[in-house]
Order: structure tokens, then sequence, then C-alpha cells
């Protein structure tokens, strides 16, 4: 379903994919928006590799949540630097692109998955449990379930 990346030596192994979602700390959620038109959006995120899922969280409205309600195809894209050469503009880039379906987590776990979110975020951990106590009831937590995950190293020049 999925195809083969075409320049194949640009091609990062799937753990340092993994090891790029757990690191970085924004990406952008795109799903298919309203008339078929793509949306993206930039995301703060948590990467749970034991579930295979991306947990995001966002308000209980809006363009984002009508669009996975509607289809929940979606994919998520995680970028980084990792260099410039010497000659002050050229990059060296990392980027992750996971696929799935999204889906708006509706059960008991919401609680553990927005303390996971704020524990990554967060300098100490009261903090996140404070913002928790007074958001919690406000917000949507949106689970990504990865079926394929790619990762491409470029040198930009």
């Amino acid at each position: 379903m999925f195809g083969e990346m075409r320049r194949k030596k640009q091609e990062i192994p799937s753990e340092d994919c993994k090891r790029i979602l757990k690191c970085e700390k924004r990406g952008v959620l795109s799903v298919i928006g309203e008339f078929g038109y793509p949306y993206g959006v930039p995301m703060n995120f948590y990467f749970d590799e034991e579930e295979g899922k991306i947990y995001f969280h966002g308000a209980k409205e809006g363009h984002k949540i009508d669009a996975i309600k509607r289809d929940s195809k979606a994919c998520f894209t995680v970028w980084s630097e990792t260099g410039t050469d010497e000659d002050g503009w050229s990059k060296h880039v990392v980027s992750v692109i996971a696929r799935g379906r999204a889906e708006i987590v509706a059960d008991g776990n919401r609680e553990e998955i927005a303390r996971k979110l704020g524990l990554k975020y967060y300098p100490e951990a009261d903090e996140a449990e404070k913002e928790i106590r007074t958001t919690l009831g406000k917000v949507r937590i949106i689970a990504l379930k990865i079926e394929h995950i790619s990762g491409k190293r470029v040198h930009e020049k």
C-alpha cells in the first residue's frame, strides 16, 4: 500500500525513525480536510513506541477533529536539522513520516496519556500535573496508530 522510498541511499532505518520521534518536540499532523483538501497543523506530541502510537492533544472541536471523524487517514511529519556545512547555508536534515489512522481517545487512558505528553514538555512534573488538573476536561486526546513509518537523511545544497 505504501510505496518504497525512491532514493534508497538516503533512507534511514526504522529504529532511527523511532529515536527521532522520541526526541523531537514538534511536527505537522496532516489530515484529509474539508472538501478533500489536505489540512496540516503543527502539533506537540508524544510517541509511545510500545503501542506504536503517536499522541496529541487539542481543542475538543474544530477543523482537525471534524476531519478525523470524517476520515481517519492521517500522517505526521517530523524533521530536524543535524548540522550546517562550513559554507554556512547548506544543511543536513533528517525527516520522518508516520502514516496511519487517527482516533479520538475516549477511554480512561486520557489522563495517563496527558501526563506523558506533559512530562515531555514541562521542566518539572508538578507543573505538568497542575496543567493536567486544569485542562484535561477541556481537551481531546488524539492517537495516530502507525501503519507505516519512513525516514530520510538529506544534505541540502
